[in-house]
């Protein structure tokens, strides 16, 4: 009776007095009349959505698709990679742009980093507001509104910024000047990965020089940074590839002294070859960021016994259809991981992959040797990219063992201006 009766409210009245939101308003007072509801308002309606999960849950409580991070692991990897630093006398400056997240960065500083790199201006002002406060922005920054946000920022905190040309480094000076504020500025080489940086030893000498004339920027030294070669996945190319990296750089350095000027920084590296940079004898500075991660691009590297890194973050997922004996589709997309790099991998699932990402749906096949995951368990998924995929998620869910110890917020997400 009710649903004819709704059914003959849609057809007669839903042409009549219609709404800006397109429905008939003599249809929603009859559906709500028909019905017996009461409206809530739009605050108390999200209201109803209740948080992912609170500290002292266990996993089996976790709403999903949640980003979680294994503690331990976690915190085995910023040891790790702080250790190697510090055995050859480098500094650590972990890249933020990885996780996006100021819990992490403080960890990493408690445990003796630098400070961090960020990529983009704003994202550097939440890790300001944060607390952070020594952030070298690993990337040019051209126009009017950023330079001018850079320059206030560089009344907050200790910053620096990449240049490789004229034009962005003189609007700089100009703004900073205005903010009577200091920062320091990197020339950035091109080692091969045809990105940013200048092409030729000259050019940086030139651009150097043009650091030095000008009012209110400090030549820091350069951003060597060879970002193609950190996914090499043969140890051997990768160590090649970065001694020939720094051959380049230690030709700028000669050249830069030539003229009289210093380079008392140089940045770089990478997850991928921080093993070797680390030794260099050229670079001071250290930028890995994955590490502390090491998402399935990373784990597919041969790592050598100079140093052992474990995966620490995963998507947490819900298997919600079991259409076949072999098939599992669990409830984690495109809207919670990314697949540039590669697709997710099941963790601790032998014989069990992922074939397919979609929006919201992840494939799972499993040999059938193998029983495939039942309706309704959880599966942990090692991210292809963790970059990208920590921007697709407002928390980030640290637990120890199986029982959460904190959330934090993903500080930056969507911050890429």
């Amino acid at each position: 009776m009710l649903s004819g009766t709704l059914d003959f409210y849609c057809t007669v009245n839903v042409n009549k007095h219609t709404s800006s939101s397109g429905l008939s308003e003599n249809f929603i007072g009859n559906w709500l009349i028909m019905t017996d509801r009461k409206p809530l308002g739009a605050d108390a309606i999200m209201a109803l959505i209740s948080p992912a999960v609170q500290p002292g849950d266990t996993l089996t409580m976790v709403d999903t698709p949640s980003l979680i991070l294994d503690l331990d692991a976690f915190e085995n990897n910023l040891k790790t990679m702080q250790a190697l630093a510090e055995h050859h006398g480098v500094a650590l400056r972990p890249h933020a742009k990885a996780h996006k997240c100021a819990d992490v960065a403080q960890r990493q500083i408690a445990l003796g980093a630098q400070g961090i790199c960020c990529q983009k201006v704003t994202e550097a002002a939440a890790f300001i507001a944060a607390g952070v406060t020594d952030i070298h922005i690993s990337n040019e920054i051209v126009g009017a509104s950023k330079i001018s946000l850079l320059a206030r920022l560089a009344r907050q905190a200790e910053l620096s910024v990449c240049v490789d040309h004229i034009q962005p480094l003189k609007s700089l000076s100009e703004a900073l000047v205005q903010q009577d504020a200091q920062m320091g500025v990197f020339v950035e080489i091109d080692l091969g990965q045809k990105r940013c940086g200048v092409q030729t030893i000259e050019e940086a000498v030139k651009l150097a020089r043009a650091i030095a004339s000008l009012p209110n920027v400090t030549l820091k030294g350069l951003q060597a940074y060879h970002g193609g070669i950190q996914h090499e996945r043969s140890h051997e190319a990768r160590y090649q590839a970065s001694q020939a990296a720094a051959q380049h750089v230690q030709a700028v350095i000669d050249a830069i002294a030539k003229v009289g000027l210093s380079c008392p920084v140089i940045t770089g590296a990478g997850t991928g070859t921080a093993l070797f940079d680390v030794a260099s004898g050229v670079y001071t500075e250290l930028q890995p960021g994955s590490y502390a991660f090491m998402d399935n691009d990373y784990g597919q590297l041969e790592w050598g016994e100079g140093a052992s890194f474990q995966h620490s973050l995963f998507v947490l997922g819900t298997v919600m259809s079991v259409p076949t004996p072999t098939r599992a589709i669990v409830d984690v997309g495109l809207k919670s991981t990314t697949a540039e790099s590669g697709l997710p991998r099941p963790f601790n699932l032998t014989g069990v992959k992922c074939t397919g990402l979609h929006d919201e749906h992840t494939m799972l096949d499993a040999d059938a040797s193998v029983n495939r995951p039942p309706l309704g368990s959880l599966v942990k998924l090692i991210p292809g990219h963790c970059d990208p995929t920590f921007n697709l998620h407002d928390r980030l869910i640290a637990m120890r063992g199986d029982k959460v110890e904190a959330v934090w917020p993903i500080t930056a997400r969507g911050l890429s201006r």
